[in-house]
């Protein structure tokens, strides 16, 4: 399977357009940040419950939803996705330990 996150995200910016009466993302969009991050941390909520329930076929559906939301959320705030992408990136260049520990010493 070769669908991405660049596909979800193309396939999103489409929807995003239409009117909220015809499309579930424009209608998320059309009621603001607030209310796409509330559905964010509800998708999150379910999968760590299907997750510590050991219940991988719906942790694979809330991790789709999970991931759905998010990308909602960062296009409501004008975060691109390939912003998100450049950060992971960014962090692949050393240890996810020696980043935790720089990110402390930069608080």
């Amino acid at each position: 399977m070769s669908f991405t996150l660049e596909d979800l995200d193309a396939r999103l910016a489409i929807r995003a357009a239409a009117s909220p009466d015809e499309s579930y993302t424009a209608k998320l969009l059309s009621r603001g940040v607030a209310k796409c991050a509330q559905k964010l941390g509800e998708e999150a909520t379910e999968a760590v419950i299907a997750a510590v329930s050991d219940d991988k076929p719906e942790l694979a559906k809330e991790a789709g939803d999970v991931l759905y939301h998010l990308l909602v959320l960062l296009r409501a705030t004008n975060v691109p996705l390939s912003a998100v992408m450049a950060e992971l990136e960014s962090r692949t260049a050393q240890s996810g330990l020696a980043e935790k520990a720089a990110r402390r010493s930069d608080q």
